[in-house]
């Protein structure tokens, strides 16, 4: 039988046994199919070899005079260093009650002696290929989580994942609210991730993204034939979230007719198939997310405030990047690194002037754009070494941000109140553009209300994008 060809390398074995000829004989065998054979002839010669050859696998005698390979199996569990190494156990006095004993103390596997060696190569490919599956997948997970990890160490950011290991152990529903760009979709991960439900379905669904006529399918599920198109049943974001966590993000773009449908599941922990008739049981943590004033969004009359309350049981509100600057460092190192890892490209690093231009902006776009920042920096800058000029030449609007441009001096043929009205046109357009055009923040900023940046907008004759 030959060994597994999914395993390209030669796999180190560790055979611990008190028995010479055992040792010998299975050496010689796995060495013909391809594996690279360590023998140990005691329990404690059998962890100090483990330790120090770090084997693929070990085959482990269950009966030594010195340490017992139960002993030596727990021995190796508890050690976070040896834990996930995948161990077979061997004895030639089985029992059913000592085989489930070896399992639950970690082990792969149970064979009885005498050994079948079509049997032992059998388990050993698959011990081996499961645990190299299993590294890939702590590798990827890794990987994952660094993808979607909260940085920074400013105020604002304790502030935010105090606030976030406070509530993700609780089923209470979360409101997440922040700019565009803040990281809203990483705070409801990160919920997700320090709740019960870790180890269920995260769902995400983009409410500004789904046509209108399709979101309804999209939360709820169809049935075959419920409308041109449904050629076969599906399960809406609910069903496929069940005892998980659903993240609707943009949830402000909702519309009206599918709110009170929303509110409905929300009350009564039930759902109905678009063209079905049944009611369906659904556990599900709703995490929603906007950009949006929900609360403006009501008295406009566009938002259901019964909605809202159902939603908003635990606020939580992302700071734009402009009120935690100082994590700018950390957060583009990270981009930098990430962007020339998924990019194939050698290792760059920020000069002390390059930092002090990065945090010099505004961001309006808030730590999305300096992610497309680093990432652009990282694919276009030849150099090992990120410089001022490299910023400049490929970030123009950061050159611009450090060099405003001067409307406060005196204009030969103007009034002093056409004077004042430009400079005021000039800043408004210059926060506007600052806040992304979002007309509530802007006038936050400024001080002024939203209805009084209307009229002064129109007065300077401004466009403002409501």
């Amino acid at each position: 039988m030959e060994r597994n060809p999914d395993l390209t390398s030669d796999p180190l074995v560790l055979i611990v046994d008190d028995e010479k000829n055992i040792l010998s004989s299975l050496s010689r065998a796995l060495s013909l199919e391809g594996f690279a054979p360590h023998t140990a002839e005691s329990g404690s010669a059998g962890l100090l070899a483990v330790r120090q050859l770090k084997p693929d696998l070990v085959l482990l005698d269950v009966k030594m005079p010195d340490v017992s390979g139960m002993e030596v199996l727990e021995s190796l569990k508890s050690n976070p260093e040896t834990a996930d190494v995948p161990v077979i156990m061997m004895s030639g006095h089985g029992t059913l009650d000592l085989a489930i004993q070896a399992i639950k103390a970690g082990a792969h596997d149970f064979i009885e002696k005498p050994l079948s060696f079509e049997k032992i190569l059998i388990t050993l490919n698959n011990a081996i290929r499961f645990s190299r599956i299993s590294s890939e997948n702590r590798a990827l997970r890794q990987v994952e989580e660094g993808r979607y990890k909260l940085l920074g160490d400013s105020p604002q950011m304790r502030e935010l994942v105090e606030r976030i290991k406070l509530t993700a152990p609780s089923q209470g529903r979360v409101l997440v609210t922040g700019e565009n760009g803040t990281g809203k979709e990483l705070v409801a991960r990160a919920i997700h991730r320090f709740s019960r439900r870790a180890n269920k379905p995260f769902v995400k669904l983009n409410c500004a993204a789904i046509p209108s006529e399709l979101i309804e399918s999209e939360l709820f599920g169809h049935e075959k034939g419920a409308f041109t198109g449904a050629h076969a049943a599906k399960k809406g974001k609910f069903e496929l979230a069940h005892n998980g966590t659903l993240f609707l993000d943009e949830i402000g773009d909702l519309a009206l007719e599918v709110q009170a449908k929303l509110l409905r599941v929300l009350q009564e922990g039930e759902l109905e198939r678009v063209g079905g008739t049944r009611e369906m049981e659904v556990d599900v943590r709703v995490i929603a997310a906007t950009n949006k004033d929900l609360e403006e969004e009501i008295e406009e009359g566009r938002f259901r405030e019964d909605l809202f309350y159902r939603l908003n049981v635990v606020p939580i509100k992302v700071p734009p990047l402009r009120e935690h600057k100082s994590d700018i460092p950390e957060l583009a190192e990270h981009f930098i690194a990430t962007a020339c890892r998924e990019n194939g490209r050698p290792q760059k690093r920020l000069s002390r002037d390059s930092l002090e231009l990065l945090m010099s902006y505004g961001y309006p776009g808030n730590i999305r754009e300096l992610k497309n920042t680093c990432e652009r920096l990282v694919i276009l800058t030849r150099g090992e070494l990120i410089t001022p000029k490299d910023i400049q030449l490929l970030l123009p609007s950061l050159h611009k941000a450090r060099n405003p441009r001067n409307t406060l001096s005196y204009q030969e043929g103007l009034s002093l109140r056409e004077m004042v009205e430009q400079c005021e046109r000039e800043i408004i357009l210059s926060a506007l553009q600052f806040y992304s055009g979002h007309v509530t923040n802007t006038a936050k900023a400024l001080q002024i209300e939203r209805s009084h940046l209307y009229k002064k907008a129109k007065s300077l004759d401004i466009d403002l994008k409501s």
